[in-house]
């Protein structure tokens, strides 16, 4: 290509091993890295704005043509920590689920879990910035990311997405891959790939450059968030796909 590949990628807490390297000047001849919410990074790839994401995996049916091009993900083993559904009340008496709007993934896979795992039918409705507000009474909510932190310390009942997942299927969940729109040398992969990798090899720097309050950064890298693209996460992500009537091409 003649201009740099477009690379956009979540700016939450945990992707900051993934893009510590980019961050750093690794291959910044050929790469430039946008940040944005995970919607917004999808749809910048479905629209051709960015040439390679890392994609919610809920968006990947939304691509003509899609290639997971590295051996990392976000992904969890159980409590992931960051996505949960909070509430004043027990599950069975909640009457409202706000979701997330930053989210598809998270809003599938709680859809999935409210029908398979909990056995419920609240109401979900869309939300808008500042709708942590109304998680009040019988109206629940859907928070992910850094915002799901400062929501533990505020709501009574809290709901891990990643926990419940593994306590339905005894499966890994994947919440996002790196995924590209079209073929890539396979030069520029193996260098993408060792470079969303470096992170790794630098994480206590990682959380000393990112002072947190809110929740221990170290449990969260290395307990809760689980980064590896092995073969328990692909088996998750099929059965999320197959769970939620998905179609990949």
């Amino acid at each position: 290509m003649d201009r740099k590949i477009r690379v956009a990628a979540v700016s939450y807490l945990n992707t900051k091993p993934l893009i510590y390297g980019f961050e750093k000047g690794m291959m910044k001849e050929s790469v430039e890295l946008i940040k944005d919410y995970p919607a917004n990074v999808a749809d910048m790839l479905i629209n051709g704005d960015a040439d390679i994401s890392l994609l919610p995996v809920a968006a990947i049916p939304l691509l003509n043509e899609h290639h997971i091009i590295s051996d990392y993900c976000i992904g969890s083993e159980g409590e992931v920590g960051s996505v949960c559904l909070f509430s004043e009340v027990p599950i069975n008496d909640i009457k409202t689920v706000l979701l997330d709007h930053e989210s598809r993934t998270s809003v599938e896979l709680l859809k999935i879990l409210l029908r398979d795992h909990w056995k419920v039918n609240p109401v979900c409705m869309n939300s808008s910035q500042g709708y942590e507000e109304q998680i009040k009474g019988s109206i629940a909510g859907l928070v992910i990311g850094d915002r799901a932190f400062k929501q533990r310390k505020k709501t009574g009942y809290i709901y891990d997405l990643g926990a419940a997942w593994k306590a339905l299927t005894g499966l890994s969940f994947v919440f996002a891959v790196w995924v590209a729109n079209k073929k890539l040398p396979e030069g520029f992969i193996l260098n993408f790939n060792a470079t969303s990798g470096e992170g790794f090899n630098h994480i206590p720097e990682i959380i000393a450059a990112n002072p947190y309050e809110f929740y221990d950064l170290q449990k969260y890298y290395t307990d809760n968030i689980s980064y590896s693209l092995d073969e328990k996460k692909r088996s998750g992500m099929k059965e999320f796909f197959k769970r939620s009537g998905m179609m990949i091409s």
